[in-house]
C-alpha cells in the first residue's frame, strides 16, 4: 500500500508579509534610483526646465490615472501576474532611458515608468490585504508602508551615487538589472492564491464602480487620502523654498527632509499597531489628519531650524498615525473581490492629490505668502477631515 503524501503547509503569515514586504522594498528602490538622475540626464539632452516638470508630471499623472483600473483587473487576473507585468514595464523603461537621445523620448518613456508603478503599489497593497488576518491589518500596512518609504528613500540616494561614479546611461541598466532580479523574486516567492473562490460572481467595471460609489466609508477614505496627500504634496513641494526664504542652509533643508521622512517611515511599525488595538480604526484615522492639519499650521508660523525640525518631526508623527489607519480602513470596508479597485482609487488618490497641491499653492503662496498659505492648508485639511468623519462614523468592520 502506498504510503499517503503528508498535505503541504501553507507558508505562515509572517512569512507571506515578509515576502510582500521585501518584494516592495526592492521594486521600489530599484524603480525609485532613477528619479534624481533624470532630471539632470534629460537637461544634459537639451530640455528646458518647464519641459523637465512636464516629464516628472507625466509619469504623476499616468500613475494617478492608471491606478484605478490596473487595481480593478488585480482582481480579475490575480495579483502575482500583474506585480510581474509591472516589474517588467519598469525594467523595460529603465532600457529605454540608457538608449534614448532625445528629451521627447525620455517624457514618453517616464509614462510608462508611471503606468509601471500603477501595477505594482495598488496590487502589492491588496496582496497583503489578501494575507492578512483582520486582526492584523493595522501593523501590516505598517510593516508594508514603511518597506515602501525605505526603498522611496534609499533609491534615489543609491541612484545618485552610482550616476556620480558610472554615469547616467550605465545607472539605467543597472536599474534594469535590479527589477529583473525582483521579477525572478516575485515568481518564486509572491503569494499566487486566488482573489475570490472559483466560480464566485466577480462585478464588471460598471457594477463595481456603482457598488463603490455608494461605499461611503471607502469614499471618506479616499477623500482623507486626498486631503492628506494634499497636505504632503504641500510640504514636498513648497518647504524647500520656505526654508530657504528663512534662511536656512541646503544642509538644514536636507536634515529637515530627512528627519520627516524617517519618522513619517518609522513611526507607521508602533502605529500600525496602535490601530489594531484601539475600539474603532477610524477614530485614529481622524485624530492623524487632524495632526497633519496642525502640523501646516505650525510649520507655516515657524522661523527658526529648530522650530522647523520640531514640525518635520510632528508632521511625521502624523502622517503615519493617519495613514496606517486609513489603508487598514480600505481593506476592511470593501469585500475582498474589490480589494483591487479600492487600492488603486487610494494610490490615484495620493498622486492627484500631490499633483493638485503642487498645481493650486504655488498661486495662492504668490498671491497671500507662505505663512497664510500653509495656513489655508490647515484648514482645508480640518474641512476634509469633517466630511471623514461623517462618512466612517457609522462603520463597523464585518
Amino acid at each position: 500500500m502506498p504510503l499517503s503524501r503528508r498535505p503541504e503547509r501553507a507558508p505562515a503569515f509572517g512569512v507571506l508579509l515578509l515576502i510582500c514586504c521585501f518584494i516592495a522594498f526592492a521594486s521600489y528602490i530599484s524603480s525609485y534610483m532613477r528619479i534624481p538622475v533624470v532630471p539632470l540626464f534629460a537637461r544634459d539632452l537639451g530640455a528646458g526646465t518647464v519641459l523637465v516638470g512636464f516629464i516628472n508630471s507625466a509619469f504623476l499623472l499616468m500613475a494617478g490615472i492608471f491606478s484605478f483600473p490596473l487595481g480593478f483587473y488585480s482582481d480579475r487576473l490575480g495579483r502575482k501576474p500583474l506585480v510581474m507585468v509591472g516589474l517588467v514595464v519598469s525594467a523595460g523603461s529603465a532600457v529605454l532611458l540608457a538608449v534614448s537621445s532625445a528629451p521627447l523620448q525620455i517624457l514618453g518613456i517616464y509614462a510608462f515608468f508611471g503606468l509601471a508603478l500603477a501595477a505594482i503599489g495598488p496590487t502589492l497593497m491588496a496582496a497583503v490585504a489578501d494575507i492578512s488576518p483582520p486582526t492584523h491589518l493595522g501593523r501590516s500596512y505598517g510593516w508594508f508602508t514603511t518597506a515602501i518609504y525605505g526603498g522611496m528613500s534609499l533609491g534615489p540616494a543609491l541612484g545618485g551615487w552610482l550616476a556620480q561614479r558610472l554615469g547616467y546611461r550605465p545607472l539605467f541598466l543597472i536599474s534594469a538589472v535590479f527589477l529583473l532580479l525582483v521579477v525572478a523574486l516575485a515568481g518564486a516567492y509572491l503569494p499566487g492564491q486566488a482573489v475570490a473562490r472559483r466560480g464566485a460572481h466577480l462585478p464588471d467595471w460598471h457594477e463595481a464602480l456603482k457598488e463603490l460609489k455608494s461605499n461611503r466609508p471607502l469614499l471618506g477614505c479616499w477623500l482623507a487620502t486626498l486631503g492628506g496627500c494634499f497636505g504632503l504634496g504641500m510640504f514636498i513641494t513648497f518647504a524647500p523654498l520656505y526654508l530657504d526664504f528663512n534662511g536656512l542652509s541646503l544642509a538644514q533643508i536636507g536634515v529637515v527632509f530627512a528627519v520627516q521622512g524617517a519618522v513619517n517611515a518609522l513611526s507607521r511599525i508602533p502605529l500600525g499597531r496602535l490601530s489594531d488595538a484601539v475600539a474603532k480604526r477610524w477614530r485614529q484615522g481622524v485624530l492623524g489628519l487632524l495632526l497633519v492639519g496642525a502640523s501646516m499650521a505650525a510649520f507655516g508660523f515657524s522661523r527658526t531650524f529648530g522650530q522647523f525640525l520640531a514640525c518635520g518631526v510632528f508632521l511625521g508623527i502624523s502622517m503615519g498615525l493617519a495613514f496606517t489607519a486609513i489603508g487598514a480602513l480600505i481593506a476592511e470596508v470593501v469585500p475582498p473581490m474589490s480589494r483591487g479597485l479600492a487600492m488603486g482609487g487610494y494610490n490615484t488618490c495620493i498622486y492627484l492629490g500631490m499633483m493638485s497641491s503642487s498645481a493650486i499653492m504655488g498661486g495662492v503662496i504668490k498671491h497671500l505668502g507662505f505663512a497664510s498659505s500653509y495656513f489655508i492648508t490647515a484648514l482645508i485639511l480640518i474641512g476634509i477631515t469633517v466630511l471623514f468623519y461623517f462618512l466612517i462614523k457609522g462603520f463597523q468592520p464585518r
